[in-house]
């Protein structure tokens, strides 16, 4: 009887802290950084090409060269598509940290009930996903932003579970929504895989962002996962809450004093708000010119210029607008260094008959029914290796998408299974939880239990959905 109550005492969901430690350490240890992991995956995708990628009577030495060759070919073909990643996670960090955004958070921090914590979680849960939905890299800042603002305003709640709430975004919608890698670069004309004759068009937003299935399953999850995270908040006896210590470590970003005297005219010009104010007009012309004479037409370039221009009118002034620059540039050096070694890899199965060979292994293995299932499972398995999205389709689409157009699957359904896919295992993957914890001082480890936990439920409901309801258009 006593062992049952102690069990009990435990609280929502708290044995899943064990084994979400253990994952953690398990990840600590065996998974290296992501520039590592993705230099070890160029030399198992030259030894595939090695053994796959030519014809057998090809000899060994022939298609070792060749092979540097296929990867040297490759290694620079993604260079707009790096940088138009990177303006997804710079220009959602210059937004996170303008005073209207602030503002936004500050208000909403006082949403919640302070004597009924779970209220806390809830906003925080619909806060992250939905901002993810619009831009990640504006959720993964700001959300982290906003716990600081909760956790000043609701000294009763966990704070380890609001800061899981606060990663949620980053695991259940940000590739379903407006800055979506795959999404968005498959809408963009000339895009790479146009260029390599892998699609023989774009494909619109109508069709995969916009399209009812990928809608409806947003929908589900957010309901889902906001109503458990609430559920999941322990008893006040197993509640971590923020002592005066740590809270005093928690630090906002604050943007640059006007000075008291300009000392010169460049200093004036550093802060006078009119070349901001120019300058959005401008892109708002632009913006509402292609929004009339192309519809809703949502492309990778079409929306970093949207959101880089809000960030300039929002920041109000060059030098506020600049030291926001400057700090999210810190949280960009992975795309700029790792991409290249993505599209190398996207050129050993391009130039050389690997990707045939992975087209004919994934054809065989699945049907129209069963493929997207698999996709999905494998995608979400190879994405704990590549975090990033972007590059992981990099590596898959030139497999991927041939073997869907063997077995008569729709490129708009393969797209939105990619997506989903990359997600799945994004909330319990260290990577992109980095910056966030930097903010909120806590280790991954702190927050895994609970994801762990809206992990399994995600994983579950989204399976069913891909092998169930998953139209083929």
């Amino acid at each position: 009887m006593n062992e049952k109550k102690n069990e009990e005492v435990r609280g929502s969901f708290e044995f899943l802290k064990d084994w979400g430690d253990a994952l953690t350490r398990w990840t600590e240890r065996w998974i290296p950084d992501a520039l590592v992991i993705v230099i070890i995956l160029s030399f198992v995708a030259y030894l595939f090409a090695l053994i796959w990628g030519f014809k057998p009577e090809v000899a060994l030495g022939t298609r070792a060269f060749k092979s540097v060759l296929a990867w040297g070919q490759g290694f620079w073909s993604l260079l707009e598509f790096a940088m138009q990643m990177c303006l997804i996670m710079m220009t959602g960090y210059i937004l996170a940290c303008s005073p209207p955004v602030r503002r936004l958070m500050d208000g909403l921090s006082g949403v919640a009930n302070p004597e009924k914590p779970y209220q806390a979680i809830v906003v925080m849960a619909l806060f992250s996903m939905i901002l993810a939905w619009l831009n990640w890299g504006l959720s993964l800042i700001a959300s982290a932003m906003l716990a600081l603002f909760i956790v000043r305003r609701n000294p009763k709640v966990d704070y380890r579970l609001l800061v899981a709430a606060a990663y949620l975004g980053l695991g259940c919608t940000w590739h379903a929504g407006l800055s979506g890698s795959a999404t968005l670069l498959v809408a963009t004309p000339d895009n790479f895989l146009i260029k390599g004759k892998l699609l023989d068009a774009v494909i619109p937003v109508s069709q995969t962002i916009f399209s009812p299935f990928n809608i409806i399953l947003t929908i589900v999850i957010v309901a889902v996962v906001t109503v458990m995270m609430a559920l999941m908040h322990p008893r006040p006896g197993k509640t971590f809450v923020v002592n005066p210590e740590l809270m005093n470590q928690l630090k906002l970003y604050e943007a640059p004093p006007k000075p008291a005297k300009f000392a010169s005219p460049s200093d004036w010009m550093n802060w006078w708000p009119g070349f901001n104010v120019l300058v959005f007009i401008g892109g708002l012309i632009w913006l509402i010119w292609h929004f009339s004479t192309k519809g809703v037409e949502l492309t990778l370039n079409v929306v970093n210029f949207a959101m880089l221009m809000l960030g300039i009118l929002f920041h109000w002034r060059p030098w506020s607008f600049l030291k926001a620059t400057e700090d999210a540039g810190k949280a960009v050096w992975g795309i700029v260094i790792q991409f290249p070694f993505y599209a190398g890899i996207f050129g050993l199965f391009k130039f050389t008959d690997l990707s045939v060979a992975f087209t004919k292994a994934f054809v065989a293995i699945g049907t129209q029914q069963t493929f997207p299932l698999i996709m999905y499972w494998y995608g979400g398995l190879l994405n704990y290796l590549i975090p990033s999205g972007g590059g992981e389709w990099a590596v898959v689409a030139p497999y991927m998408i041939p073997a869907a157009k063997q077995l008569g699957i729709g490129m708009g359904a393969t797209i939105v299974t990619f997506a989903w896919s990359d997600m799945m295992t994004d909330m319990i993957q260290p990577f992109w939880a980095i910056a966030m914890l930097a903010v909120a001082k806590l280790n991954f480890r702190d927050i895994m239990g609970w994801l762990l936990m809206v992990f399994f439920v995600y994983f579950v409901i989204t399976s069913v959905a891909f092998l169930f309801f998953l139209p083929n258009w």
